[in-house]
């Protein structure tokens, strides 16, 4: 099942399953585990694991040492979970000694074309990226994240679980989970109601969320300030989103975006 035009070096760890389609590289540290799809002209290097049922379409660069000056060839590792999609020239990079060694994506995604994952990046399960979004190094993405086309994200932002980022978004500043924004630059606008119905959510839990949003946004206060008032917090105190949604706000290191004004 590999195009004889195909470079594999033979201490790869190749699923038999596996069908490599014409002038693909594949490195010595890949590992590539079951019925994963390689189109044609990919490229596999570095210490790269790759989980199954992936499809990789033309011209994707997998494992490539990251855009850092600071990067001097350690074994650094990128990892690949099950049944993703990448389109034609998706990049990832690996990672670096600077965080936790690795880049990661997470099961079920798909990675539209031109998608770019700096190094370092964690994405998590069932994320939808479209077309030319590049991300920094450093970024978090949680699961269920949608993003629209061209949308760029700075180092060390991370967006929460459920949040939903329209197109042509400049993010610098972290995106609470269950959050819709979009802007040049990022602002947020309001609760991914969609989203959380698909979740499973309740009416009035999800009523509570729009409730705590439109609180926190009307008030005075920055929202690192509104959380820490207990006052504020006493109505909301048994809903699982907003005390999530808290925990971000208190813990992020770089800001949460600005409400729309």
């Amino acid at each position: 099942m590999i195009h004889a035009s195909s470079l594999i070096d033979p201490s790869a760890k190749i699923h038999e399953s596996v069908k490599i389609g014409p002038f693909c590289i594949v490195g010595p540290n890949v590992e590539i585990g079951a019925n994963c799809i390689l189109h044609s002209h990919v490229v596999i290097e570095g210490h790269t694991t790759i989980g199954e049922g992936n499809i990789f379409y033309q011209g994707c660069s997998i494992g490539a040492p990251p855009q850092d000056t600071s990067y001097k060839g350690e074994p650094t590792k990128t990892i690949i979970g099950n049944n993703n999609t990448l389109r034609e020239y998706v990049s990832i990079h690996r990672g670096t000694t600077k965080e936790n060694l690795f880049t990661q994506i997470g099961n079920n995604c798909f990675l539209m074309a031109y998608v770019h994952v700096g190094h370092d990046v964690i994405v998590g399960n069932n994320c939808t990226i479209a077309n030319s979004t590049n991300f920094a190094g450093h970024v978090k993405i949680g699961d269920r994240v949608g993003i629209g086309g061209g949308t760029q994200i700075s180092q060390f932002v991370t967006v929460g679980r459920g949040a939903y980022i329209g197109g042509a978004t400049a993010i610098d500043r972290d995106i609470p989970v269950f959050c819709t924004a979009m802007g040049n630059r990022v602002y947020l606008k309001g609760i991914n109601i969609i989203g959380l119905r698909r979740q499973g959510y309740s009416k009035q839990e999800i009523s509570e969320v729009v409730d705590f949003y439109r609180t926190m946004e009307s008030s005075a206060l920055s929202p690192r300030a509104f959380v820490d008032h207990a006052e504020f917090m006493a109505e909301f105190k048994d809903n699982r989103v907003v005390l999530e949604m808290v925990e971000q706000i208190k813990k992020t290191e770089i800001g949460i975006a600005p409400f729309n004004s």
